[in-house]
């Protein structure tokens, strides 16, 4: 790592619309819902939750031109530094949560200008004070933005500042393909992976295994479990495994990115390893407890 102090995260901005259905469905007819919209997108989560663990942090993305002034106060305000480009042809994104009774949650996604997000947007001289490079997932599914933060890295590696990628959806994942995305990511310090992401990415279906493979593409591998902990290692295999707490989830929107901000954030202040995945693992849980992706007061 570099001697910058500061992190970079990259990826999308969405205006998050959830809704908490009082049960199932009811296709043609109606369901009772509390619905409610607040700010989201993956990596506007992370940067929100790595502001509120103190971490420095900067935010690249791309929203539409007339939010543009709207959200780099906001973000100003919750101690995130801006750098936002508006997008004149696109809108803000939005996401649609459909949340179940059991906290478990399907999206309709529709990322705007997210889309649009480019090299002139992206452009090295970010990475000035940088120690940390933070690329949500969503960034790689479409062309534009793959090229941009694809370059970025590339960047960043020659610099020496150290890079993590949250692979972030693995219905995207399907769409891409696991080789067309490891391909992209390759050589990254650290990825981050839900269950399913790192079965799709590793074609493995036991964590030991995971690891091994995921290994052999990363310095370091982080498998996010929800309920069930969290673990770490690489391509010797698991090198640490810790259980999460108990506590009743709401709403697992952006538990994930908590999760990275959480270990990312103590990273930073020197924590070791089992103190970074603890530290994943009670955002993650604390993320669980309430509605929407960033602290609950952050909206």
């Amino acid at each position: 790592m570099t001697g910058g102090s500061r992190v970079l995260v990259i990826g999308d901005v969405m205006t998050d619309i959830i809704v908490m259905a009082e049960g199932a469905l009811v296709r043609g007819s109606d369901r009772r819902a509390a619905i409610t919209s607040r700010p989201g997108g993956s990596g506007a989560n992370q940067a929100v939750w790595l502001a509120r663990m103190d971490a420095p942090v900067d935010f690249a993305a791309r929203v539409g031109a007339s939010d543009r002034r709207m959200y780099e106060a906001y973000f100003r305000g919750l101690g995130v530094v801006p750098v936002l480009a508006g997008d004149e042809a696109k809108p803000t994104g939005v996401l649609v949560t459909i949340v179940d009774p059991g906290g478990e949650r399907s999206f309709f996604t529709d990322r705007g200008a997210n889309l649009n997000l480019c090299e002139d947007d992206l452009t090295p001289d970010l990475l000035q004070s940088i120690g940390f490079v933070m690329v949500s997932g969503y960034s790689f599914f479409s062309p534009g933005p793959r090229a941009a933060v694809v370059a970025l890295l590339a960047a960043a590696a020659g610099q020496g500042v150290a890079r993590a990628v949250d692979a972030a959806s693995v219905g995207f994942l399907e769409e891409v393909g696991a080789e067309a995305f490891l391909s992209w990511t390759k050589g990254a310090d650290m990825l981050f992976a839900n269950e399913a992401e790192a079965l799709l990415l590793s074609g493995e279906s036991e964590p030991q295994a995971q690891m091994e493979a995921l290994g052999q593409h990363y310095a370091q591998v982080v498998l996010k479990r929800g309920a069930a902990g969290a673990m770490l290692g690489g391509r010797d295999g698991i090198a640490l495994s810790l259980a999460a707490p108990a506590v009743e989830a709401i709403d697992t929107t952006g538990a994930g990115d908590a999760f990275a901000a959480g270990f990312i954030a103590l990273q930073l202040r020197g924590g070791s390893a089992a103190e970074c995945l603890l530290a994943g693992i009670e955002a993650g849980s604390a993320a669980v407890q309430q509605i929407g992706g960033q602290p609950v007061d952050a909206g």
